[in-house]
C-alpha cells in the first residue's frame, strides 16, 4: 500500500482528547481508584520481611508490599568523569531501600498467592508500574496507554508460573527504565515463605523441604525419557498430581507444589543495563518527554520542538557509555573489557529476606547452580559461558512445562553465546564435577548496528567471575619448598604468604623459613593459591609460585632471594682525625649466617686487613692515628665454618676522607673569601674548608663553604672549643 497516495483509505479514530490511548508518554488524569478485583491477599512475604527484621513496621493492610516512585539517586561513574541521574523504587518500611535502590528491591512471591502491592507515586509523573509478563487485568498490568496516572493504587494480581520476571514503570518508558525506574520480580514455588512461617528453622525462601526450587522440565518433553540427569532431585511429577506431603497439614497443597521443578544450591542475578550519560546529562527530569497535546501526535504537538524546549529530548539517538551488571559498574570505556568483582552478593533485605543472592558466582563443585539473567539494557547482549549450561527457561515461562509442551530445555555448549534484546530473560542451570576458576562474558552490542549479514559493533565487554572450587573438605593440607640466597645457601626468616586464587579457597595462610630455609605454609584446603615469598631488603625469584593443593600436600616451592650486603658508618664523611671514638663501620646481610673481613686502604694503595674473619658486623676505626686523605673501607662475607678468601661470596667498598684538625689563620682568610664569592671552591677546598654544620659536635658536611665554616676554622685556628 502506498503511504503517499494510497489505494484504499482507512478512517482511523480521532485522537483529540483521548491522546493517552495512544502514546504511552501523554499524560492521562492522575487518579487512584479502587482496585475492581478486590480479593483479599494470601501474600506470606511482607509477614516474613517484618517478623526477619526486614521491615520497620508490620504490613498494613496485612500481606501487602509496599512500593513508592519515585526518588532520584544521582551516583558516579566508575571513572569519576560524569555523575548519572538515576530514577529509583523505595520501599518506605525497609530501612535498607527507605531512599530507593537501583535496580529496586526485589520482589518474590509464591506461585499462587494473591498479592497486593500499595504503591504512591511522588515526584514529577508520569507513572505506573507494569508487572512485566505476570498477565493481569488491564488496570492491574500498568502499561501506560491502558491504566491511569498513578496517584494511589493497589495493584492485584496472581502468579501462575514460576520464574523470572521483573517490573518497572511503564510511563514515558524510553527514559524511565533507561534511568533505572525497574526491579526484579522472581515468582517462587507456592510453599516458599509459607514454609518459614511453620518452621522457623526453615530459611527464608527455603521451600518445605528445606530446599530452594526453580520450575523445569529436565525429560524430553516429547518421549517422557530422563534428558539432564546431571541435576539431582528433579520432581517430574504433573503439576496436576496429588501432594505426597504427609507433614505439618498448614503445609499441605492440593496438588505437588514441587512438581517440575529442580533444587538449586547457588542462585546467582546478572541484570544487564547500560546508560547514555549525555541522556542523563540534558534530560535529567522525568517530565522530559512529555509533549504537548495536540489533535495530531508527531505533527502539531511538543515533538515538533527542539530537544530541551518545553520539557522535549528527542530519545532517538542512543550512545552508551557506560555499563553495569546487577547495579555494579562494569570499569571500561567504548571497546574495552571490564571485569566485575569477585563476590558481589545481593543483601537479603533487598531481595525479600532471601540470603545468599550471588552476581559473580562462588561455588562448590557438584551444587546446582541457577542463574538468571535480565537484558535490561537498551544494547543488545550476546551472554557466553565458560561451561555447558542448560537453558530452562525464557522470559519467565520455563521450557518443556505445561502447558508449554512444544519446547524443551537444551544444552548450551561452553563457548556458545546465547543473544538477547532488551527486556528479554532466560534461566539456566549449572553443575561441574570439576574445579573452574574463569569467567563469563557479557559483549553489549550496538543495537543500531544491528544489520542482517554485517558485523556487529561490540561496544563493551563485561566479564563476570565464576568460580568453582572442590568438593566441601574438613581436612587441610601444606605447600613446602625451600629459599635460598643468591650463593645457594639457606635464606633463613623470609614469610611465605598463601592466597587463595579462588572464594572456595582457604583464608590466607603463612609460615616462616627455618635456619635450613625450608617452610611449611598449612591449613590450606583444596584449591589454587598464590604463595608468595617476603623479606626486607631482598628480591626473590620468582616473585611468586601457584601452588595446587588436591587431597595431598604440594612441594618443590622454591625461591632464590637476592640479599644485598651493606655498610654503614656511624659518622658522615668527612670527619677530623681527632673525631671522639672514632668512626665505626657496620656491615648488613639480610638472612643466612655469615663470617665478615675488614680491610683499609689508604689513597691508591693496597688493602690492609685490620679486622679478620669472623662473626662480628662490626669494626671501629681509631682515627686519632690515622693520616689526613681519602681512604677505602671495605667488607668481604663468606659463610660462616668456611675458611680461607675463596669462599668469599660478596663484598662492599665505599670512601671515607680525613682532615686534620691544625688549621693555619691564613686558611681561615682563604675560606672568608670563598664564603664572599671572591673565589670558586675547589674539591679539595671543600674536603678541607667545609665543616658546618656541626650536629652534637660532629662535623656535617653541606657541600658549601659559607660563614660557619668560616667561624668553626677561626676558633681552631685559636684553639677555643667547638
Amino acid at each position: 500500500m502506498s503511504f503517499a497516495n494510497p489505494a484504499n483509505r482507512i478512517k482511523r479514530w480521532s485522537v483529540a482528547g483521548m491522546e493517552g490511548m495512544f502514546v504511552k508518554m501523554f499524560d492521562p488524569p492522575k487518579a487512584s481508584p479502587a482496585t475492581p478485583d478486590d480479593i483479599l491477599p494470601t501474600n506470606p512475604v511482607p509477614e516474613v520481611l517484618f517478623a526477619a527484621g526486614f521491615l520497620n513496621q508490620a504490613p498494613n493492610p496485612p500481606h501487602t508490599l509496599e512500593r513508592d516512585l519515585m526518588h532520584t539517586l544521582k551516583l558516579p561513574t566508575w571513572d569519576g568523569q560524569k555523575t548519572l541521574t538515576f530514577f529509583v523504587f523505595a520501599e518506605k518500611n525497609n530501612n535498607a531501600a527507605t531512599a530507593g535502590t537501583w535496580p529496586g528491591p526485589t520482589v518474590r512471591v509464591p506461585r499462587g498467592a494473591v498479592f497486593h502491592c500499595h504503591t504512591t507515586a511522588g515526584g514529577p509523573p508520569p507513572h505506573t508500574i507494569h508487572w512485566h509478563g505476570i498477565e493481569p487485568t488491564p488496570i492491574n498490568d500498568g502499561v501506560g496507554h491502558c491504566s491511569m496516572e498513578l496517584g494511589a493504587y493497589t495493584y492485584k494480581w496472581q502468579p501462575n508460573f514460576i520464574g523470572t520476571y521483573f517490573y518497572h514503570c511503564h510511563r514515558n518508558t524510553m527514559q524511565h527504565f533507561e534511568f533505572g525506574l525497574y526491579g526484579m520480580l522472581l515468582i517462587d514455588p507456592p510453599d516458599a515463605f509459607f514454609a518459614t512461617q511453620v518452621d522457623a528453622t526453615i530459611p527464608i525462601g527455603h521451600c518445605r523441604d528445606g530446599k530452594r526450587r526453580i520450575a523445569a522440565n529436565l525429560d524430553d518433553p516429547l518421549t517422557g525419557q530422563p534428558r539432564f540427569t546431571q541435576f539431582p532431585g528433579f520432581n517430574r511429577n504433573l503439576l496436576t498430581a496429588a501432594d505426597p506431603w504427609t507433614g505439618d497439614p498448614k503445609l499441605k497443597f492440593a496438588t505437588d507444589p514441587h512438581a517440575m521443578t529442580v533444587p538449586y544450591d547457588v542462585e546467582a542475578l546478572w541484570v544487564l543495563d547500560d546508560r547514555d550519560s549525555a541522556w542523563s546529562d540534558l534530560a535529567p527530569g522525568a517530565l522530559t518527554t512529555f509533549p504537548a497535546q495536540g489533535l495530531k501526535p508527531g505533527y502539531d504537538d511538543s515533538f515538533a520542538n527542539n530537544p530541551g524546549v518545553n520539557k522535549f529530548f528527542a530519545f532517538n539517538d542512543f550512545n552508551a557509555d557506560y555499563w553495569f551488571v546487577t547495579g555494579v559498574p562494569v570499569p571500561a570505556h567504548k571497546g574495552g573489557i571490564g571485569t566485575i568483582p569477585s563476590g558481589v552478593v545481593v543483601p537479603p533485605a533487598l531481595n525479600s529476606g532471601v540470603s545468599g543472592m550471588q552476581v559473580s558466582i562462588n561455588a562448590q563443585t557438584g551444587q546446582t547452580i541457577l542463574v538468571r539473567c535480565l537484558d535490561a539494557a537498551y544494547n543488545s547482549t550476546e551472554v557466553t559461558f565458560p561451561m555447558n549450561v542448560v537453558v530452562i527457561a525464557w522470559d519467565g515461562r520455563a521450557l518443556g512445562v505445561p502447558p508449554f509442551g512444544h519446547n524443551h530445555s537444551y544444552l548450551v555448549p561452553a563457548g556458545t553465546p546465547i543473544v538477547m534484546s532488551t527486556a528479554r530473560r532466560f534461566d539456566v542451570l549449572i553443575r561441574s564435577t570439576t574445579p573452574i576458576n574463569d569467567f563469563a562474558t557479557v559483549k553489549f552490542i550496538n543495537t543500531r548496528g544491528q544489520v542482517p549479514g554485517s558485523p556487529e559493533e561490540v561496544v563493551m565487554t563485561a566479564r563476570i567471575p565464576i568460580n568453582i572450587g572442590g568438593a566441601p573438605q574438613t581436612s587441610t593440607f601444606a605447600a613446602l619448598g625451600k629459599v635460598t640466597d643468591q650463593f645457594g645457601l639457606p635464606l633463613a626468616g623470609v614469610t611465605l604468604k598463601a592466597t587463595s586464587l579462588s572464594l572456595a579457597g582457604s583464608p590466607p595462610q603463612t609460615a616462616v623459613s627455618g635456619s635450613d630455609g625450608k617452610f611449611s605454609v598449612a591449613g590450606l584446603a583444596n584449591g589454587s593459591y598464590d604463595i608468595t615469598p617476603t623479606l626486607t631488603g631482598v628480591t626473590f625469584t620468582p616473585l611468586n609460585l601457584t601452588a595446587t593443593i588436591n587431597d595431598q600436600n604440594t612441594s618443590n616451592l622454591n625461591f632464590t632471594g637476592t640479599n644485598l650486603l651493606s655498610l654503614t658508618p656511624d659518622k658522615v664523611s668527612p670527619q677530623d682525625t681527632s673525631t671522639a671514638g672514632g668512626v665505626t663501620f657496620t656491615a648488613s646481610m639480610t638472612g643466612g649466617s655469615f663470617e665478615f673481613q675488614f680491610l683499609l686502604a689508604a689513597g691508591a694503595g693496597a688493602p690492609a686487613v685490620v679486622q679478620a674473619f669472623s662473626v662480628n658486623p662490626v669494626w671501629n676505626w681509631p682515627t686519632a692515628a690515622a693520616q689526613p686523605g681519602l681512604y677505602t673501607v671495605q667488607v668481604q662475607i663468606r659463610p660462616a665454618g668456611s675458611s680461607g678468601t675463596s669462599n668469599v661470596v660478596d663484598s662492599r667498598s665505599i670512601s671515607y676522607v680525613l682532615f686534620s684538625q691544625a688549621y693555619a689563620i691564613n686558611e681561615a682568610l682563604e675560606a672568608l673569601k670563598m664564603s664572599m664569592g671572591e673565589k670558586a671552591p675547589t674539591a679539595a677546598d671543600l674536603t678541607r674548608y667545609d665543616l658546618a654544620p656541626l650536629i652534637n659536635g660532629i662535623t656535617q658536611a653541606d657541600g658549601r663553604i659559607d660563614v660557619q665554616d668560616v667561624i668553626i676554622i677561626l676558633r681552631k685556628v685559636v684553639g677555643l672549643p667547638l
